[in-house]
């Protein structure tokens, strides 16, 4: 009969990718969470997107990177370029959109973007809006992310977005939603229709890669750590000049 074995090392080896496949599982049950989350009304508010693979993943964590010296404070800098790595050692990234949070406000009178109950606020705030509609074509932007943005619309995210992390638990991977993430994929488009975006990397190892950072971990991780390793080994090799035929160490004759 056919057999599949799983083992976490080495990455990318046929017993790796199977674990990953595992991972990418659970990622797409957190999605049906995610969409089958109460909301306000029963609209349709939530779209997701998966983003595994070597190459995609190294593009969500280079966008990480680039973000990082966008602003000057060294804690936003030093914070990004950990979650880089984190993303780099994780399997799956979900990223969870809310498409309504811009151009279709809730118009129920709530007040809870502290604005007027007419929803003014909303209307005013985005270019050309007129009749009772708001025109979000214009994607121009001076700061990371656009507003303003409906409050009520954005708390039904936050419900989808704890119904995966919900799933995330029962299903026993690791997840941890990120800023940097988040940000990244809204600049790389993952979710093309929404204004505000949550990334959550995900992982199945033996070691939970989102808590338990060292300092600097940018550049000590385990990544980093093993390239060293393979340096210091070639070159050690290297070093050696004699014939490893004559190194073997004889022993002592014994003394008669």
């Amino acid at each position: 009969m056919p057999s599949i074995y799983v083992r976490e090392w080495p990455t990318d080896a046929p017993h790796d990718l199977a674990r990953q496949e595992g991972t990418l599982l659970a990622a797409r049950l957190m999605v049906n969470s995610a969409i089958t989350a109460p909301v306000i009304g029963g609209v349709p508010l939530i779209e997701c997107n998966l983003v595994y693979g070597r190459q995609e993943m190294e593009k969500v964590a280079r966008k990480i990177e680039e973000l990082a010296y966008t602003n000057k404070r060294e804690v936003w800098q030093n914070m990004f370029k950990t979650e880089a790595v984190m993303v780099r050692e994780s399997e799956v990234i979900l990223f969870i959109g809310c498409y309504r949070a811009a151009k279709s406000p809730l118009d129920a009178e709530c007040g809870l973007c502290n604005g007027e109950p007419s929803c003014q606020r909303m209307y005013e705030g985005w270019p050309r809006a007129n009749v009772g509609m708001i025109d979000v074509t214009d994607r121009r932007k001076e700061t990371l992310m656009q507003g303003p943005l409906c409050t009520a619309r954005i708390g039904d995210l936050g419900f989808a977005v704890g119904s995966a992390l919900r799933m995330a638990l029962n299903l026993h991977v690791d997840c941890r939603p990120l800023l940097s993430a988040s940000l990244a994929g809204l600049e790389l488009e993952y979710c093309p229709e929404s204004h505000f975006v949550i990334g959550m990397p995900i992982s199945a190892q033996a070691k939970n890669p989102y808590v338990d950072i060292n300092p600097d971990y940018h550049l000590i991780n385990m990544r980093s750590i093993m390239e060293t390793i393979r340096e210091t080994y070639c070159v050690t090799r290297q070093a050696v000049p004699t014939d490893y035929r004559r190194r073997v160490v004889k022993p002592k004759k014994e003394e008669e």
